[in-house]
C-alpha cells in the first residue's frame, strides 16, 4: 500500500509524541518567543484540520490547515519524520491542504516558517508548489527568525 493521507485527531500516543518533536525541532532551531508552532491544544482547535502521512502501518508526517477567516487559511505543522524525508511525505500533505482551501472557497494560503538551513529544504516544497515569498500576515511580526510566503488560489467561485 502506498502513501495515505487522512485526518487525524491526534488521539494516538503515536501521533502526539511526532508533534512533540516538531515542538521540539522548531524550538531547537528557532529562538524562545519565536516559535509559532501549534501544540496539540491549539492544532484541535476550531478552525484547524489536521492529517497524518502513512506508509502501511508506519506515520510519516503530519501537517494542518488553520482558517483566517471565509477566504484565506494558514498552512500549520508540517513535519516528515527523519526515516521518511524525500519520500514526497511533505508533498502529499501540502497537496491535501491545498485541496481542502480550495473545497472551502478560500482564494489564498498563507504560512509563516523559520529562517536557516532547517528551514531550506521547506522553503524549497512551497515555491515549487506556487507559494512565493509575501510580508507578515495577521498578528505576525517578521523577525530575522521568520519568512512568509503566500499562494493564490484563485476568485472564489472559479474552478482550479
Amino acid at each position: 500500500m502506498g502513501l495515505q493521507v487522512r485526518q487525524d485527531d491526534l488521539s494516538t500516543q503515536e501521533v502526539q509524541a511526532l508533534i512533540a518533536e516538531h515542538l521540539s525541532g522548531m524550538h531547537r532551531n528557532t529562538p524562545a518567543g519565536q516559535v509559532h508552532a501549534l501544540d496539540i491544544e491549539r492544532l484541535r482547535a476550531p478552525g484547524v484540520k489536521f492529517w497524518t502521512a502513512w506508509l502501511d502501518n508506519s506515520l510519516c508526517g503530519c501537517g494542518a490547515l488553520k482558517e483566517l477567516d471565509s477566504l484565506s487559511g494558514e498552512v500549520k505543522s508540517m513535519r516528515t519524520r527523519a526515516a521518511f524525508l524525500r519520500r514526497g511525505v511533505g508533498q502529499a500533505i501540502l497537496d491535501e491542504i491545498v485541496r481542502t482551501a480550495r473545497q472551502r472557497g478560500y482564494t489564498h494560503l498563507f504560512l509563516e516558517t523559520g529562517t536557516g538551513p532547517a528551514f531550506e529544504a521547506a522553503h524549497a516544497l512551497y515555491l515549487r508548489n506556487g507559494f512565493a515569498w509575501s510580508g507578515a500576515f495577521g498578528d505576525y511580526t517578521a523577525t530575522d527568525f521568520n519568512v512568509f510566503m503566500a499562494k493564490p488560489l484563485g476568485q472564489v467561485g472559479a474552478i482550479n
